[in-house]
């Protein structure tokens, strides 16, 4: 629903167009003496042109050509000599059957083709003075006015973005909104492309919706694998292993958190960069040395990483996002009250979270 500004610049742009034209076409009487200098329908034509720009029936051809094409059928009908009853509803009949072979459909044309009928039109200048140059005046307005006022006009038909591939048995958004308009078989007042864009972005706002509403505590892992500084290199890794996962939580006796150790912390200390293969490093690295002394690492305190990012139980799913898509992030701990550890969220958890908020939306 349009508010209050945009229904004072619509109403402003309808008069101050009508007078653009009006003064125009008034002083253009001249040449045509006993031609009427500007026909009522035109009134509803600027209510499209001002107030709804963006329409498919308020474009420049809708408007001139729909307009024009109205006043030559209906011309031609009062040329026949027919009774009015019969030839004012077959111009309005003639000139829709025009309009829409013409891909330019403007309700105020089949007003133009009766205003013919009923005035007695029965000369060719009709068409030409004052419709089409009603018509054209008023388009010229309209270009102006929205484009100052930030309604661009004529309206930009941009190209729909191409959709993601579809699963198999599925169609796609384009194909099946092709399929929809075919059934539902009449005429909008919208262009495909810009119901498309409406689609896709309600659908998009939809979906931040539903993650907005979704706390980290309804989707973390409540009971994660967790180890602590003083645990061997040896034990830490077969967990990983045993569990399948990719990293471990580093907390101490009251499960406060101190840091995080990842298999790519192990890789790391590993020495990737040296000629020997990565399996034999990785093997010297879990071997414990025996004696007091080492000169590598012995427990898992002394290869984790310490400064980790974390979220709050009660944190917006939604403010996750950033960390896990551009920050590269693939393990968020959770932590409650003195950064104790309360669950953990991987890029698992946060897609499995999204997958449900999409299929919620197509239910």
């Amino acid at each position: 629903m349009a508010d209050g500004k945009e229904r004072l610049r619509s109403a402003c742009g309808a008069g101050l167009g009508l007078l653009f034209m009006a003064a125009l076409c008034q002083r253009l009487a001249g040449f045509w003496p006993g031609s009427p200098w500007m026909i009522a329908p035109l009134g509803a034509s600027a209510v499209l042109v001002f107030a709804v720009p963006a329409g498919p029936m308020a474009q420049p051809w809708a408007v001139v050509g729909g307009n024009t094409l109205s006043a030559l059928v209906g011309t031609a009908l009062a040329m026949t000599g027919l009774d009015p009853l019969v030839a004012g509803p077959a111009a309005v009949c003639l000139a829709i059957a025009a309009m829409l072979g013409t891909r330019s459909l403007h309700p105020p044309g089949g007003a133009v083709a009766l205003t013919a009928v009923l005035t007695h039109a029965a000369a060719w200048r009709f068409p030409l003075f004052p419709v089409m140059v009603n018509s054209l005046l008023l388009v010229l307005a309209g270009m102006a006015y929205n484009t100052l006022t930030g309604r661009p006009y004529p309206h930009p038909q941009g190209k729909a973005k191409p959709s993601a591939s579809p699963k198999r048995g599925e169609a796609s958004t384009p194909d099946a909104l092709g399929e929809v308009l075919r059934r539902y078989n009449q005429v909008l007042d919208v262009s495909r492309d810009d119901l498309e864009a409406l689609m896709h972005e309600t659908e998009r706002l939809a979906y931040r919706r539903r993650l907005g509403e979704l706390r980290c505590d309804q989707i973390m892992s409540r009971q994660p694998v967790t180890v602590q500084f003083g645990t061997p290199l040896q034990d830490a890794w077969e967990l990983l292993n045993r569990h399948s996962i990719k990293a471990l939580p580093v907390v101490d006796q009251y499960q406060h958190l101190m840091g995080i150790v990842t298999r790519a912390d192990f890789l790391r200390h590993a020495g990737l960069d040296a000629h020997e293969a990565v399996a034999s490093r990785l093997r010297q690295l879990l071997r414990a040395t025996p004696g007091l002394t080492s000169d590598k690492a012995e427990v898992v305190g002394q290869i984790m990483t310490r400064q980790v990012r974390v979220a709050s139980a009660q944190r917006s799913l939604l403010e996750l996002v950033p960390l896990f898509t551009d920050s590269g992030h693939h393990h968020i701990p959770i932590v409650g009250e003195g950064r104790k550890l309360v669950g953990i969220i991987t890029q698992s958890d946060f897609l499995k979270a999204w997958s449900r908020a999409v299929q919620d939306g197509w239910q």
